[in-house]
């Protein structure tokens, strides 16, 4: 009987070690989607800097784009802004905002003083489509295949090394 004392603490510290080391070694920044390899959520919003017209997830079916979403209130968009106006000017794909639970006003001139890297921006004053899209916070980025399927999500700032490292690997793969 005093075997077991000492067997089944020992067994429960051992798997709980294998669970903490499997912990620790994952990427705080790599929050798994269950989006990933399924099709995109619906979008369907006006656009920020025209409220009469309409960004749609289906209008976009056909190639492959990111969705970044940002705010003008978010101090990490900031921090990659440059790093997509950068991406943007490459034109390896097309990119879409999604501007996150933000005012118009201060959504447009954050774009008009650290530059435009969007072919367009969809307008979420209240953060549904965020929701919908399963949004933490912001800075979020998404890349979506030509058939409407998300292929990849980053949380946080966007980075060269993610766009090296993860973005144009993918990208090839998808771009036969």
């Amino acid at each position: 009987m005093k075997q077991w004392k000492v067997v089944v603490p020992l067994v429960l510290f051992l798997v709980m070690a294998v669970f903490l080391g499997l912990g620790l070694g994952r990427d705080p920044r790599e929050v798994p989607s269950p989006f990933i390899d399924k099709p995109a959520p619906a979008l369907a919003l006006p656009r920020l800097d025209d409220a009469q017209v309409m960004l749609r997830r289906d209008d976009l079916l056909g190639q492959v784009w990111m969705l970044n979403v940002w705010a003008s209130w978010c101090a990490a968009c900031r921090e990659e802004h440059a790093t997509l106006v950068a991406l943007s000017q490459r034109k390896l794909l097309p990119i879409y905002g999604l501007n996150y639970k933000d005012t118009r006003v201060a959504g447009q001139a954050w774009l008009r003083r650290f530059g435009n890297p969007y072919t367009a921006s969809a307008f979420d004053e209240k953060g549904s489509a965020g929701i919908d899209w399963g949004v933490y916070g912001v800075p979020e980025t998404f890349v979506i295949d030509a058939q409407g399927r998300v292929r990849f999500k980053h949380v946080g700032a966007l980075t060269e090394e993610v766009i090296a490292t993860r973005i144009e690997p993918l990208l090839k793969k998808l771009r036969p």
